[in-house]
């Protein structure tokens, strides 16, 4: 296994692998809790490290532990509030973008409204039976945002996807019941039938028009 530093062609062999796996399994882990590197001393932490591995009592006193914990809670508070702040902003802002985008899009040729402000457009048209809510269907499709970012998509996979009817967002359980297989859709839905003012983990942010290129292949 070998890295290579940002900038430069020098490559370093990592030796250790399984503390390499370690420390970054943990750092991982640090990061999604919201801890920064310069929140602390690696020099400390392998400290504290070696001494719990060890059997070592700790070199701070239970006062001190306390008082430690406290100021990483307080710093992880702060933070995931001023993440919270800014989310908010964006999804107002992202709202607004989306019903001008909405409201532009429905004036696009052969594009149709469908039910709570989902708009799509037939590219071909099945003749098969339409699912129910409790069915499980078998598509395949592309998901984008409004600038062409694909987020998702079977089709990129070459594997159908399967999944019960009730079991996705709210544009599409609608959708696919007005489907019938063979018909392939193009579906455009708006965020409170999509994923709302929380988005969808770092590809999909607060408040997002999501367009779907949908084929149903066949209900299960």
């Amino acid at each position: 296994m070998t890295t290579s530093t940002h900038g430069q062609d020098t490559e370093t062999t990592v030796d250790d692998t399984v503390g390499y796996y370690l420390g970054f399994s943990v750092g991982q882990s640090f990061a999604q809790q919201g801890f920064e590197a310069d929140d602390f001393t690696f020099a400390g932490m392998q400290q504290g490290l070696t001494d719990a591995l060890t059997g070592e009592a700790p070199t701070l006193t239970d006062e001190q532990l306390a008082e430690v914990q406290g100021k990483i809670q307080a710093i992880l508070q702060k933070r995931q509030a001023a993440r919270e702040e800014e989310m908010q902003k964006q999804a107002v802002l992202n709202l607004e973008k989306s019903n001008v985008w909405m409201e532009q899009n429905s004036k696009a040729e052969g594009v149709k409204d469908l039910a709570q402000g989902i708009q799509y457009k037939v590219i071909n048209e099945g003749e098969g039976g339409s699912p129910s809510p409790q069915d499980t269907v078998r598509v395949h499709y592309t998901g984008k945002l409004t600038n062409g970012e694909v987020f998702d998509s079977s089709v990129a996979r070459g594997k159908p996807a399967e999944f019960p009817v009730n079991g996705v967002i709210q544009g599409w359980q609608l959708a696919l019941q007005k489907m019938k297989v063979g018909s392939k859709w193009m579906l455009y839905i708006p965020p409170n039938m999509a994923y709302g003012e929380r988005g969808s983990g770092s590809a999909i942010g607060p408040n997002e028009v999501l367009i779907f290129e949908v084929e149903l292949l066949e209900i299960l």
